[in-house]
């Protein structure tokens, strides 16, 4: 995804118009046409501001999302089939409701999913305030791991919506949820700085325009 397009998720994910979006900045509606259009790009200047104001990483605005991979960290294909089966096990365990298995550590919530030669285990502590970590093993060998940090911050959270959210990930966004998800009052959004390789990335959502629940996470491929 190019500036052009994260810029028009990010302003409409505010509530903003164009015109709402340029008063902020100071410049004219007819500039911010453009640079969603893809026909000019902001400076430094305001990239710093539009970068404030959606509460995203200037990195996130002017880098493209992929999950490509360099020669030294192994090839495409492997990273694909990992995050394949990531999704798959997301939409298998906790957001699903379904193979929870006994815990790990004292009061923990565990999910247990495998397939073929890979196994994937969820597992956090807490509930209105939660950390975790979930992982991805090939023939019993670690490859891929991610560390949450999250909170509620209103009674409107719902836990039925995230779990709805995050069951709509998919390849472009593998890590949490998906860019943009809205369903009735409740809207999600996250944003990722980095690849699947090695990426930090924050969600949150919203019920009518009121923040309900937020979560930090980063994490990446392991390499031996």
């Amino acid at each position: 995804m190019n500036f052009c397009e994260k810029l028009q998720i990010l302003r409409k994910n505010k509530g903003l118009t164009q015109e709402d979006l340029a008063d902020k900045l100071n410049i004219s509606r007819a500039a911010v046409a453009k640079w969603e259009a893809g026909q000019s790009y902001p400076d430094i200047s305001n990239l710093i501001q539009i970068s404030n104001l959606m509460n995203v990483t200037i990195d996130y605005l002017v880098k493209d999302q992929n999950c490509a991979v360099s020669p030294a960290t192994g090839t495409k294909t492997n990273i694909d089939e990992i995050i394949e089966f990531r999704l798959e096990a997301n939409i298998n365990t906790y957001a699903a409701f379904s193979n929870e298995t006994s815990s790990t550590r004292f009061d923990s919530h565990d999910f247990r999913y495998e397939k073929g030669c890979f196994t994937y285990h969820d597992t956090y502590v807490g509930g209105e305030q939660f950390a975790g970590e979930e992982a991805v093993w090939k023939n019993g060998k670690a490859v891929y791991a991610m560390n949450y940090l999250g909170r509620v911050l209103d009674e409107k959270f719902s836990g039925n919506f995230l779990k709805e959210a995050l069951r709509a990930a998919d390849k472009k966004m593998p890590y949490r949820g998906p860019e943009f998800y809205q369903s009735g009052e409740y809207i999600y959004k996250t944003s990722v700085n980095g690849t699947f390789e090695w990426f930090q990335g924050y969600e949150e959502i919203y019920c009518n325009d009121i923040k309900v629940y937020e979560c930090y996470y980063h994490g990446g491929t392991m390499r031996a």
